[in-house]
């Protein structure tokens, strides 16, 4: 996510994304707000303290509260701790995956915004889109809240962007 922060260009930062509730600057920003959040939820028990919109939209400032939560993350017993996330109370560990998902899908949509490369380590994709498909299964899904109906990915299409379609997000006028 740092190199992807790092490789947005000044006149990119009024494009549009995938995501459209944010432009590449509204969706850095919520990238640093995500990870302000998952550090507010590990150390206050809720992410309400935090706006999910930064006033900050740069690599190193990502890059160095992604320290900080890796930090704070480090502590076992804080995974099956019970938590307040958006969604609701649940274990530390489901909150985490919850941001992991949420980074994930947001880098790729920052990505192919700006045209970088898209596709995150599969070693980190494929077991958060196993937990993504076992918690939000297709029977249980309202369209928009928070994830859309699953789309069916295109032909050859990578582990990040098939993970992408699963939260509902059309990969076709991007890819």
């Amino acid at each position: 996510m740092t190199d992807l922060l790092r490789n947005v260009r000044d006149d990119q930062h009024i494009l549009p994304t995938p995501c459209d509730e944010y432009d590449v600057k509204t969706l850095s920003s919520h990238l640093i707000g995500t990870v302000g959040r998952i550090i507010a939820i590990a150390e206050l028990g809720s992410p309400d303290s935090v706006s999910p919109i930064a006033p900050e939209h740069d690599a190193d400032t990502f890059a160095r509260l992604a320290a900080r939560a890796q930090k704070v993350w480090a502590d076992d017993a804080l995974l099956d701790k019970p938590v307040v996330a958006p969604w609701g109370e649940s274990p530390g560990r489901i909150a985490l995956w919850g941001y992991t998902n949420e980074a994930l899908v947001h880098g790729w949509d920052l990505a192919v915004a700006t045209g970088q490369p898209a596709e995150a380590d599969p070693a980190l994709v494929e077991p958060t889109a196993v937990m993504q498909r076992h918690i939000l299964p297709p029977a249980i899904r309202v369209p928009g809240v928070p994830f859309s109906m699953v789309i069916e990915p295109r032909a050859g299409a990578g582990p990040t962007e098939r993970l992408v379609n699963w939260s509902g997000r059309s990969s076709s006028n991007w890819m």
